[in-house]
């Protein structure tokens, strides 16, 4: 899949280079810049876990960037490689996330040294169970305060693992199941929430091309239809990003990227059929759809109209930046550009969707479904039977008026009431466009800012200011304007 590099500067230390970028340009008061960036809390938790012939230690951290907005929220990743640099540098993405979206949440994000696939289900349940302990106990698990939620290496299995914990801690909580997200549909999840990164990021690009001077400001044709992807990564965002642009947009996916290499077809792979070769096989290699190449890292320099890293972070770095030929890159993994990248890229006029804008569709979504628990009512139920029948008598008024009966198959569209998926997804496209059009009006409002990333940075701490001012924590935050 390719090999991470070492930067000069570290992952949060990239972040917050971001940061700066963005607060300068608005000539935002350094003091409220220092208070923005800053890290609320990191906690590291050290506990054994008895196994069926031995005892071991394992390493987790929690860390809360802000508590601006309550609940703090971010992933939970499983990953033999995580440290606290890199938990720290994702709870601060979060949060700058969370704001571009419109979402009331505070950044957080939580990590286990661990490689899952040393463990039975029943030794990661185990594990689970003991570090949810760990979090619950300092009050770093609860609906109001810290929110975990599905992340690299974990799932709804695991989320659902944690709720089961928190409930036999705090069994009185009537908001019980709202201490997690993306939790399985009948364990009081939500309907879209397992594809709601990938489906996130192909509204993003719809939206993207809606706007015919941004389309061809980074040199590509009208539409989606036709374009050629290369993919890095084919887990749960990468796989749900390249299915629904080729099923639905008509994206071209010429390459996918995975850990043992790169799998490479110029007239198209089938999304579907690579995954079930990846499930079955654990790779790409052997795929009969296409060409296979051990070399996965080059294939980031591949030719193409849109590159989608959705793998780890800084897989494009300053050794590979002035390799990528692709006409713009959407982030759909957090920070797979570095900053030293990200600045050379910028100079070549490479057009970036940034992370902290395009893959909010996760977060967007688990606010659903966190709302959803707390009010203890699926969307739709009060109004979707109410729905149906205004449809009907619309049908029979138009049936009326006309004297002519409407096929049937035209009559149930129009009467079908809203389910909870289409509402959570009506939700979730709104999202993202307004997040994109809000980064468009700080583009316009300074001129001096040429790129995406710097402009969302602009959106996310105008907002965060301003809680900080109505808090009376700061003087009147500068206005994006």
């Amino acid at each position: 899949m390719g090999n991470r590099k070492q930067e000069s500067m570290s992952f949060r230390e990239g972040v917050d280079r971001m940061v700066d970028r963005a607060t300068l340009a608005i000539g935002l008061d350094p003091d409220l810049a220092r208070m923005i960036r800053a890290c609320n809390a990191v906690l590291q938790v050290k506990f054994p876990v008895r196994l069926e012939d031995r005892v071991e230690v394992f390493t987790g951290w929690w860390a809360t960037h802000s508590a601006h907005r309550l609940p703090a929220k971010g992933g939970l990743r499983y990953s033999p490689f995580v440290d606290q640099n890199e938990i720290e540098a994702l709870a601060s993405l979060m949060t700058y996330k969370c704001a571009v979206a419109d979402i009331p949440f505070g950044g957080a994000k939580g990590g286990l040294v661990i490689n899952s696939s040393a463990y039975t289900e029943a030794e990661l349940r185990q594990i689970t169970h003991a570090f949810a302990m760990e979090l619950a106990r300092r009050d770093f698990l609860h609906p109001g305060t810290n929110v975990p939620a599905p992340d690299l290496g974990t799932s709804s299995r695991e989320m659902a693992w944690i709720a089961d914990t928190y409930k036999t801690l705090y069994p009185e909580d009537l908001n019980q199941d709202a201490c997690v997200t993306g939790k399985p549909r009948n364990r009081g999840g939500i309907a879209g929430r397992t594809e709601a990164t990938g489906k996130g990021i192909q509204y993003a690009l719809r939206e993207f091309f809606r706007h015919a001077d941004a389309v061809a400001a980074a040199g590509l044709t009208d539409g989606l239809a036709g374009k050629r992807a290369v993919f890095q990564g084919l887990g749960n965002v990468g796989y749900h990003t390249a299915k629904y642009l080729s099923e639905q947009d008509g994206v071209v996916v010429t390459a996918i990227i995975e850990r043992d290499g790169v799998i490479v077809n110029e007239e198209g792979l089938n999304v579907h059929d690579v995954k079930q070769h990846l499930a079955e096989t654990g790779g790409v290699k052997g795929f009969p759809g296409g060409v296979y190449s051990e070399n996965g890292a080059d294939a980031l320099e591949m030719e193409c109209d849109i590159l989608v890293p959705a793998a780890l972070e800084s897989q494009i770095h300053a050794g590979n930046a002035m390799r990528i030929r692709a006409g713009m890159i959407v982030e759909a993994a957090n920070g797979p550009v570095t900053y030293e990248a990200d600045q050379i890229l910028r100079d070549r006029g490479v057009t970036i969707l940034p992370d902290v804008f395009v893959n909010a569709g996760g977060v967007t979504v688990s606010y659903f479904e966190w709302t959803r628990n707390l009010s203890h009512m699926r969307f739709g139920r009060l109004q979707r039977r109410y729905d149906e029948l205004r449809g009907r008598e619309l049908i029979a008024t138009i049936e009326a008026i006309t004297g002519h009966r409407v096929p049937e198959e035209m009559a149930q569209r129009v009467s079908k009431g809203a389910s909870e998926l289409d509402l959570v997804r009506s939700g979730l496209d709104d999202t993202m466009r307004q997040a994109f059009q809000e980064i468009r009006e700080v583009l316009k409002a300074y001129p001096a800012i040429k790129d995406y990333r710097t402009a969302a940075y602009v959106v996310a701490i105008a907002k965060i200011a301003q809680s900080y001012y109505d808090l009376g924590l700061t003087a009147s935050p500068k206005p994006v304007s």
